[in-house]
């Protein structure tokens, strides 16, 4: 029972494909009516029906279709228990030196900005539930990175936000946690996964030389959601497999 979530409303931006599918799927499981969402009003219909879920297109750098998720999912459902902020993009590949600040602020706007916007008007919904939000963050803003910077750097604010808002919101019986995921078998991560070369050298960094699943991340954020999580706040769950810890032997 601890892990039950009948009766709760649940908002899974980004949860078409990949981690929050996974997240949202895991979240039916457990009981929960869930709103699926991205910003592609087609796949969101599509993803929704196959799921039988609630499906409400949002482009998340759109502060009023964010209003329109909220109010949607209160309106459709009766009201709020569950915001897991998962949309993202990764953004182009390449140093500081040479960044393209369009980019950059898609980058914040997608991954950091619109979690802020979301939670903000989540939170009234939030309060007068007992509810919580899970925000995903990632393992690369944990570590330097050369290679996904502006991404690495808005996902490091992901992590602090769920930290501010855990101190803001207690007070009124909300939590908020995050979860920081390390490389998982995804659709998008297709490319890399073929990359023999790449596998070799980031499962070698791995203690338990493997990627993670989608599934894996989303028993995370069931945990941090339920019961189970109750007294947990202002965390940030890393599921990687290992990578941070390790020395790399």
């Amino acid at each position: 029972m601890m892990f039950d979530l009948t009766g709760k409303v649940a908002i899974i931006t980004g949860s078409t494909r990949g981690i929050g599918r996974a997240i949202a799927r895991a979240m039916m499981e457990a009981g929960a009516r869930v709103v699926i969402s991205s910003e592609d009003e087609a796949d969101t219909t599509r993803a929704a029906s196959e799921m039988g879920a609630l499906g409400i297109a949002c482009d998340v750098t759109d502060d009023a279709a964010l209003g329109a998720l909220v109010d949607g999912a209160v309106s459709a459902l009766g009201g709020l228990d569950i915001v897991v902020c998962n949309a993202g993009i990764t953004g182009r590949p390449g140093p500081f030196a040479a960044i393209d600040m369009e980019d950059y602020a898609r980058v914040m706007a997608i991954n950091l900005r619109s979690q802020v916007v979301l939670c903000n008007l989540a939170f009234p919904h939030l309060r007068a539930r007992d509810g919580n939000a899970v925000l995903i963050a990632s393992l690369s803003g944990l570590r330097g990175n050369g290679a996904i910077n502006a991404y690495a750097l808005a996902k490091a604010g992901v992590a602090q936000l769920a930290r501010n808002l855990a101190v803001e919101w207690g007070p009124h019986g909300v939590r908020a946690n995050a979860i920081s995921p390390g490389f998982i078998a995804t659709e998008l991560s297709a490319p890399l996964l073929a990359n023999e070369a790449f596998m070799t050298r980031r499962m070698g960094m791995t203690p338990l030389r493997r990627p993670g699943t989608p599934e894996e991340v989303a028993g995370a954020a069931v945990f941090l959601a339920s019961a189970a999580g109750g007294f947990v706040t202002g965390h940030n769950l890393v599921v990687d497999g290992g990578t941070l810890i390790t020395d790399g032997s």
